[in-house]
């Protein structure tokens, strides 16, 4: 009978999920899927580790599941999955840990509300993460839990990168740069010596809907373009990125604006398809000729290079380019035209490996290698909650003995 771990990220309406199975040494995704529209129009799909449909489900329009429901539903899907394998674990992404939760951890009750306090630096983000651990933990409490945090890979970047030059009591509110993608770049950084085991001075740029950049030297971050909150740095589909801040200083003067409607301008009116008027998918604005969704993918690129700057300068150059995510993996012309922009560096792109979208996409006698690597947050989360799981069992066996 082999252990499995499930792997949860919950959204506002979504809960994402993984299911790895532990066999010996290795840890292998077994299915994966998600459960859409919670509370509008709930649909279900689930595919095996090869990328076969096994299961779909869709209900009504206007029919509500909610995150409570779309667990109960998932519970009794997994159960007929599961048969004889033994459901030992659950690991959780959670966007915040702010400055005490610098490491996965295994959750509790005191810990959630611990948690739940952070929701003010990540308001669209936190509540959600932490909506199916509050059920678990009142329906599983036997069951262990363990939350795995986007800040932490970023905590060993210089007080110099994390601090915001504010009166030093705000400081010690929290109010500081954090960072996040952080499982992203941590799953990037244990890979990354199968494809560039040389490269000392990295700068991974996880483009999606969520964009950011982090450079990482001899596998520890030290800059990231993401800071307070998830809104900063990048452009992204529907958020602002890098803003002064006297522009919301207008927003509330000049034009009135409350705080809600400023947190939705930023958060889901901006960005690309803020820019664009057309859409927040690269794939869209690629296709499109309209001008300003040609402009909003000029944009996107212009930031992202003018970022490589500075995070390059972080670390004095560079050894190597990775792209990941959705539009890093995906959009060869966005790879394409980022590298040409990081030509001063001594990139040099090697086109025909990019449109193949091959591993290595620079020159072979490239001064700094550019490589594309699919990111897995998931398999990130397995391998904490297992090695928690076994330090569990590890102290659980020398209490008995002693």
């Amino acid at each position: 009978m082999s252990e499995a771990i499930l792997v949860l990220n919950a959204g506002s309406s979504s809960l994402k999920f993984s299911l790895f199975l532990l066999q010996e040494e290795a840890l292998n995704v077994w299915l994966t899927g998600q459960l859409e529209g919670l509370y509008t129009a709930p649909r279900f799909k689930v595919k095996d580790a090869l990328g076969a449909l096994i299961g779909e489900k869709q209900w009504l329009d206007g029919e509500s599941l909610g995150h409570e429901g779309a667990l109960a539903y998932l519970a009794e899907f997994l159960r007929e999955q599961l048969g004889e394998h033994q459901l030992v674990a659950v690991g959780h992404r959670v966007v915040h840990g702010g400055m005490t939760y610098t490491a996965p951890v295994a959750l509790n009750a005191a810990i959630v509300q611990d948690l739940s306090r952070l929701t003010a630096l990540a308001p669209l983000h936190q509540p959600h993460n932490l909506k199916p651990i509050s059920i678990l933990l009142a329906q599983r409490a036997d069951l262990l839990q363990v939350a795995c945090f986007d800040t932490a890979f970023h905590c060993t970047q210089a007080a110099v990168e994390q601090i915001f030059a504010l009166p030093q009591q705000i400081t010690e509110l929290g109010v500081r740069r954090y960072g996040f993608h952080g499982l992203s770049y941590e799953y990037i950084t244990t890979v990354l010596p199968q494809y560039a085991a040389q490269a000392r001075r990295v700068v991974v740029l996880h483009l999606g809907n969520g964009a950011s950049m982090c450079a990482i030297q001899d596998g520890q971050s030290v800059a990231s373009s993401m800071g307070f909150t998830a809104v900063d740095g990048l452009p992204m589909g529907t958020r602002c990125g890098n803003l002064d801040p006297g522009v919301v200083l207008y927003l509330i003067d000049e034009l009135k604006m409350d705080v809600r409607a400023i947190e939705k301008l930023l958060y889901q009116q901006s960005g690309l398809l803020g820019v664009s008027g057309l859409s927040s998918d690269m794939r869209t604005l690629l296709d499109s000729d309209e001008p300003q969704a040609k402009f909003a993918v000029d944009l996107f690129v212009y930031r992202i290079a003018r970022e490589l700057g500075a995070l390059a300068a972080t670390m004095g150059g560079i050894d190597a380019l990775v792209f990941t995510a959705g539009i890093g993996e995906h959009a060869p012309l966005i790879r394409q035209r980022v590298c040409q922009a990081a030509a001063w560096l001594g990139l040099d792109l090697d086109e025909t490996a990019n449109q193949a979208g091959a591993a290595c996409i620079s020159q072979a006698d490239s001064a700094v290698s550019a490589w594309l690597i699919p990111t897995h947050e998931e398999w990130m989360i397995a391998q904490h909650t297992r090695q928690i799981l076994q330090r569990t069992r590890v102290n659980a066996e020398s209490a008995l003995i002693h």
